[in-house]
């Protein structure tokens, strides 16, 4: 199947086609209504660590455009959509009370998804964590899991009957890694000890919060978001066989071993030494819930090398605005590894996109490289499918341009431009291909 011909029809009826966000990304009214400040509202305050000096104060006001961005959601044909609850705006300092404010907002999205018949994955902890947790240690202290799951049953509580999944976490490595470890994410601490101590209480937290949410009785789908991606060593050197087997450890198999089996890799413990995650007696059994879900976010594809860093560009595929290299068949080598090694119920797309330098011209993007970056990626999933992946969902990242992180506005991932000055909200030429293959019977 070449991936110019893939249909909507050949994918079971019942296969999940959505569009994803974050709060933190698209929200705005960083301090309305309550709402306390997280880990992200304080790093953006660091001078030099968002490339164009920007924050996410505005972003993409969906907190007052809700409703508009519903209808949008409504119009593309998707039938689910992801999104997060920001744990500051409904407990503004991570534990104590509650801001009836902030749950009003989402019972009020929830609300007016379902009734557009669309279907409601909600994120519990998209980076977002309350900077009063962050001031006592954030995900490098222990402590932060019995919140984490207060909050998570809480969420449970008021919304689980109307959800069609929960999600625990999203991504994990990016924010022990990329927040505690390399310091170019919040909460920008430089520590591999912390990084590990965090990855850790993630876990448990995870498993936790499963454990307390399931308490309740609910019939709803939980799961967790891993960032994952198949791993290549840059030439036929030893060394760098080695090191992509040492890299594949400590970005897949630490979390999908722990997950699954219960057990960190022995090879990427030792490698740790010291700095190895704090694991008290039980913590693993914890960790490993059954999971009705795995949620998958791809991009591209890593190649890792014991010298200098590997030049995507010398792969002749075409690069992104983020320097990633696009290659849709690493996603179904990623699920059909996951679905060989793990065995994991169900495997969802939970995020795929590209970011471009999008050009809106007379009320017209023609980002044919997102379009047929989405293509091609549907066109994988499907590969998988066929090859007897249990494949349930894709979610396109992102509906609309956003606050990309440490990026700012710089990079664009939308299906939908954002014209940031006004807010007005356009469907791309890639967004109007969606809605097309939606559309298809």
């Amino acid at each position: 199947m070449t991936p110019e011909k893939i249909t909507r029809p050949q994918f079971p009826k019942n296969f999940i086609w959505g569009v994803a966000t974050s709060s933190f990304q698209i929200e705005g009214a960083h301090d309305a209504d309550g709402k306390g400040p997280s880990v992200w509202d304080s790093f953006c305050e660091i001078n030099g660590k968002i490339a164009d000096g920007s924050n996410g104060h505005v972003a993409c006001e969906h907190y007052l455009r809700w409703q508009e961005d519903v209808d949008l959601i409504a119009g593309l044909g998707v039938n689910a959509y992801r999104f997060s609850i920001s744990w500051p705006r409904v407990q503004p300092d991570g534990q104590g009370d509650w801001n009836e404010a902030g749950f009003a907002f989402y019972d009020r999205l929830i609300n007016a998804l379902k009734a557009k018949g669309i279907e409601v994955h909600l994120t519990l902890n998209h980076w977002d964590l309350p900077q009063a947790l962050q001031d006592q240690g954030g995900w490098a202290k222990r402590e932060v899991c019995e919140h984490f799951t207060r909050y998570a049953t809480e969420v449970a509580r008021r919304f689980g009957s109307r959800l069609d999944s929960i999600c625990t976490h999203n991504e994990p490595w990016v924010i022990a890694i990329l927040g505690y470890e390399q310091g170019i994410f919040a909460p920008g601490i430089k520590s591999r000890a912390q990084a590990m101590a965090a990855v850790h209480h993630l876990l448990l937290s995870h498993g936790m919060a499963l454990q307390a949410m399931r308490g309740l009785g609910l019939k709803t789908a939980m799961g967790i978001v891993l960032n994952l991606s198949p791993i290549y060593p840059a030439s036929d050197d030893p060394k760098d066989i080695a090191k992509a087997k040492l890299d594949d450890g400590l970005i897949l198999r630490h979390y999908m071993d722990a997950l699954m089996f219960g057990k960190y890799p022995t090879d990427v413990i030792e490698h740790l030494g010291a700095d190895a995650p704090p694991v008290v007696s039980g913590d693993m059994a914890t960790i490993a819930q059954p999971l009705d879900f795995v949620g998958v976010n791809y991009y591209t594809r890593n190649f890792s090398s014991s010298g200098n860093p590997w030049d995507v560009a010398s792969t002749g595929n075409l690069v992104t605005d983020m320097g990633w290299e696009v290659y849709p068949q690493g996603l179904t080598e990623l699920l059909c590894r996951l679905h060989q090694d793990y065995q994991p119920r169900l495997l969802l797309v939970t995020e795929n996109g590209a970011a471009f330098k999008d050009q809106l011209v007379d009320g017209v993007v023609n980002d044919t490289a997102r379009l047929d970056y989405v293509r091609d990626h549907i066109a994988a999933t499907h590969a998988a499918l066929q090859q007897g992946v249990p494949v349930g969902a894709y979610f396109a990242w992102s509906l609309m341009d956003n606050f990309e992180w440490a990026s700012g506005y710089a990079k664009r991932f939308g299906l939908v431009h954002v014209d940031f000055e006004t807010q007005k909200r356009t469907l791309k030429n890639s967004a109007l291909w969606y809605q097309k293959f939606l559309s298809e019977k």
